[in-house]
């Protein structure tokens, strides 16, 4: 923590580039931990050849992407031309966001706590992924919800391979499909511009009002059935 703060004020005061200090923060604070604690011999699954990494990112990108896809369609909100792509943020924030979070969440700490108990390793770090995100502009019970879900839906996409590529690619891929391409709020954050605008109406809970598609329970439904799916096939790959 103390390498991770002092990383992150250096930088974002030297740059103003929060989501990018961040994540250089973590890496930077897992380096030396893992560095003086492990002597550099822990891997967590960010550094591995090329083809696992396009692998496991492209399949995390497919279910993050069919799973905003599906959820767009249960809201049924009606959408509108927008100002187009935001090519800039998504390299100053949604890239360097998805990947800070899950070096943070499904990282680290999160791997040294599984090797002692996976059940406990998975919970804490949803609920933690969950109660971070309560200040958030928007915020609701059912998306507090769907949050801890989607930390569990997460790390169980770790478990699938023990690679934080997965993951990553679920992650970065909801976020951009939801924000700047629909047109959501991306968990209470207002993308700069998107392709399309989502035109809210109706009630919160279904919608997802400012907080974004994840305050749907829509939402809910879709992240507990790729959950279903995750240990399905977890307890496949076993068999």
């Amino acid at each position: 923590m103390s390498v991770y703060l002092a990383t992150f004020l250096f930088l974002g005061y030297a740059t103003r580039v929060v989501y990018v200090s961040a994540f250089v923060a973590a890496c930077t604070a897992t380096a030396f931990t893992n560095l003086v604690l492990d002597r550099g011999e822990w891997r967590i699954g960010l550094l591995v050849p090329p083809r696992f990494a396009l692998r496991d990112f492209v399949i995390g990108a497919w279910l993050g992407v069919s799973s905003i896809v599906v959820i767009d369609f249960l809201i049924g909100l009606p959408h509108i031309s927008g100002r187009g792509f935001p090519s800039r943020e998504l390299f100053l924030v949604y890239v360097p966001a998805a990947m800070h979070e899950e070096i943070v969440f499904r990282g680290y700490l999160f791997q040294k706590t599984r090797a002692w108990h996976r059940g406990f390793a998975i919970a804490s770090s949803a609920l933690l992924f969950g109660s971070l995100h309560v200040m958030n502009g928007g915020i609701t019970m059912v998306a507090v919800a769907n949050l801890v879900i989607a930390g569990v839906m997460l790390a169980l996409a770790y478990e699938m391979y023990e690679r934080l590529w997965l993951p990553i690619g679920i992650h970065l891929a909801w976020n951009v499909m939801s924000g700047p391409i629909l047109g959501y709020g991306v968990s209470g954050y207002s993308t700069e511009a998107s392709v399309f605008v989502t035109v809210p109406r109706g009630a919160t809970w279904l919608s997802g009002g400012s907080f974004g598609i994840e305050g749907s329970v829509w939402a809910t439904v879709v992240e507990l059935i790729v959950v279903a799916f995750l240990l399905w096939r977890q307890k496949r790959r076993l068999v």
